[in-house]
């Protein structure tokens, strides 16, 4: 009779969750098999998960609310990447008695992306390079430069910080602002200190998104928004989509209102197939890239492999409650 605990990995879309960390220690105890493409809605999550004991996920690409909990009688452990996961119900897994943990990351990779998705844009790098490799125009674009622009910086956190920085070595010059953001904060990382939102729209040449998804910011930039930013600037959103009004940003996008964004978060996720957003000559996308590499893999799943481990000892490390 098998006794081991059955332990499912979703959405392990590179296939490298098992090649990321030393599952080994485990083994004698936890079976594991992983998912590697989305499971889509909840009543396939359900089924699919019925005789599973641990679940593994990364960060939102498979919510787990309530209705999926409470659906999962074998789940005892629920682990999460990131030490934050909007996507679960934690009041659910705690009302049927399912301890959930979380594990660190680097903030690193999403200010890198963050920065793939400006230098692309400002450069037009996309149009350039699909029109190299179908031997058409040689040169077509001028591009943007960053010395001497504005960055906007909507947060001044970890990732704010160092987008700052990283501006501020270009060139730039940089603003921010957020609600609890205080002129003596953004002065100590050498950077304007806007004193309302639509300043710092107004004045920006780039704008860029960091921030985390709650009720105070969710459409935090809608048609109003848009409306003060100027014609020339760019919208980089690596956050979370719910902080921009997403139908009133493909308003401005298809009117020419800003001149194009940089997206990596998106309402639905992975994007549908016809949805605009795919087509859209002014954007560039990727598919929510931003803590997708190597070392923070190496991270997740190394702190997956200690969660699992230190639940079967009895006593659960990194937990979140609600």
């Amino acid at each position: 009779m098998n006794t081991k605990l059955r332990c499912a990995v979703l959405d392990d879309y590179q296939n490298v969750a098992l090649t990321s960390a030393d599952w080994g220690p485990l083994m004698d105890q936890v079976e594991i098999q992983t998912f590697n493409n989305y499971m889509g809605s909840e009543d396939k999550v359900i089924q699919e998960l019925q005789d599973f004991d641990i679940v593994v996920l990364m960060r939102e690409r498979t919510p787990f609310p309530e209705k999926v909990i409470s659906q999962l009688p074998r789940l005892k452990l629920l682990i999460t990447s990131g030490m934050r996961n909007a996507s679960i119900d934690l009041k659910a897994a705690e009302k049927n008695g399912i301890i959930v943990c979380g594990t660190e990351g680097s903030s690193n990779p999403p200010t890198e992306l963050t920065w793939a998705l400006i230098l692309g844009l400002s450069r037009q790098l996309v149009t350039e390079n699909n029109a190299l490799r179908s031997n058409r125009n040689w040169q077509s674009t001028v591009g943007l430069d960053l010395h001497g622009r504005t960055l906007g910086l909507i947060g001044l956190g970890k990732i704010g910080t160092r987008m700052a920085e990283i501006a501020q070595a270009f060139g730039m010059n940089v603003m921010a602002w957020s609600e609890n953001l205080t002129q003596e904060k953004a002065e100590k990382h050498g950077v304007t200190w806007s004193e309302t939102k639509e300043q710092l729209l107004a004045q920006s040449d780039i704008v860029s998104i960091h921030l985390v998804l709650s009720d105070r910011t969710r459409n935090l930039i809608g048609q109003a928004e848009f409306q003060l930013m100027k014609s020339s600037a760019l919208l980089i959103n690596t956050s979370r989509a719910g902080i921009v009004d997403q139908e009133a940003m493909v308003e401005a996008l298809q009117r020419g209102v800003i001149a194009g964004a940089g997206l990596d978060v998106y309402e639905q996720e992975p994007l549908p197939v016809n949805h605009v957003m795919r087509t859209l000559p002014n954007v560039l996308a990727t598919p929510h890239l931003g803590y997708v590499t190597r070392g923070n893999y190496e991270i997740y799943y190394n702190h997956t492999v200690e969660n699992i481990a230190m639940f079967l000892k009895g006593t659960p490390i990194r937990q979140l409650h609600s």
